[in-house]
C-alpha cells in the first residue's frame, strides 16, 4: 500500500513539474493591438444604411498574423475580416456593421480569432437606435458644427496664412 501511495505521489509531482516547464499559451494581446476595444455609435437612426466601424489591428509580433475568423454575438452584427496576413508592424482593418432595424439600446460583441492562438479577442459595439422622427428631433438639439474652408497648399504662405493676389488696378 505504501508503494502505491509513493508511486502516486511521484506521478503527481512529475506531472506538476512538467506543467510548470511548458511555455505559456500566447494570447491575442501578445501579438496584436487594437485602436480601441469598444466603440459607441451614440444615437443612430433606425433602418438602412447600417452603422459601420473599422477596428484597426496592428501586428506587434515579429511574425505575420492571420485573422482566421470573426464571430458576432447576433445576426444583426456583421464583421468582415481582413483577407491578407498582417505583416510585423503592419495594420489591417476589421469592419463591423450593425443593422439598425430594432429601436432601442444595443451592446454587441465580436470575437476575433487569430490563427495559432486559442483564445479570441473580444471587441464591443454599443449605441442606441432611434425611430427616424425621434432621431431628427435629436439632431435638432445638437450644437451646429463649425466647418472651415479647405485650402490647397498653393494658397498658403509659410506662416499658414492665405495669400491674395492684387492686380495692378487694385482689385482682387
Amino acid at each position: 500500500m505504501k508503494r502505491i501511495l509513493l508511486a502516486a505521489a511521484a506521478l503527481v509531482f512529475t506531472v506538476a513539474m512538467k506543467a510548470q516547464t511548458q511555455t505559456p499559451q500566447q494570447t491575442p494581446d501578445d501579438v496584436m493591438k487594437l485602436n480601441q476595444e469598444k466603440h459607441d455609435f451614440g444615437k443612430i437612426p433606425q433602418g438602412p444604411p447600417s452603422a459601420d466601424f473599422y477596428f484597426e489591428i496592428t501586428n506587434k509580433s515579429d511574425k505575420a498574423i492571420v485573422v482566421e475568423s470573426a464571430q458576432a454575438s447576433c445576426g444583426c452584427t456583421t464583421p468582415e475580416v481582413p483577407k491578407e496576413p498582417i505583416a510585423p508592424g503592419g495594420t489591417a482593418k476589421l469592419k463591423v456593421s450593425y443593422n439598425a432595424m430594432n429601436i432601442g439600446g444595443f451592446t454587441k460583441t465580436v470575437s476575433i480569432k487569430i490563427a495559432g492562438i486559442d483564445q479570441p479577442k473580444v471587441v464591443t459595439i454599443t449605441g442606441e437606435v432611434l425611430a427616424k422622427d425621434a432621431y431628427d428631433e435629436y439632431v435638432k438639439t445638437l450644437p451646429p458644427v463649425k466647418t472651415e474652408p479647405v485650402k490647397d497648399d498653393k494658397s498658403k504662405t509659410k506662416t499658414g496664412k492665405t495669400k491674395t493676389k492684387t492686380n495692378k488696378s487694385g482689385t482682387n
